[in-house]
């Protein structure tokens, strides 16, 4: 199932990121790790942003996905389940049955 992940870093744990020697190279093997599709970084109401577009097998990898996000930038996260344009013509064609 494709998720949409928000991921939002209070300023003081993102400062501690980028004043990390390791701090970009542990971010590049977390967005390794989770095999995302896509991701960007943004500013989003003052804090350091991330989105990623992640496919997981099942929703019982969510712990592992969240979890270095709440341990080690103290973020908040959000996954929202979302769709390709095949998806979408699918579930269209669904509805009108």
């Amino acid at each position: 199932m494709r998720f949409v992940l928000h991921v939002s870093v209070p300023t003081e744990s993102g400062n501690k990121m980028i004043q990390d020697p390791d701090g970009i190279r542990k971010l590049e093997e977390y967005v390794k790790m989770i095999n995302a599709e896509a991701s960007y970084f943004y500013e989003r109401n003052g804090e350091r942003t991330f989105f990623f577009a992640i496919d997981l097998a099942s929703v019982d990898m969510i712990p592992s996905i969240a979890e270095p996000l709440f341990q080690g930038f103290n973020a908040k996260v959000e996954f929202h389940p979302a769709m390709t344009m095949d998806d979408v013509k699918k579930g269209v064609q669904r509805s009108r049955k």
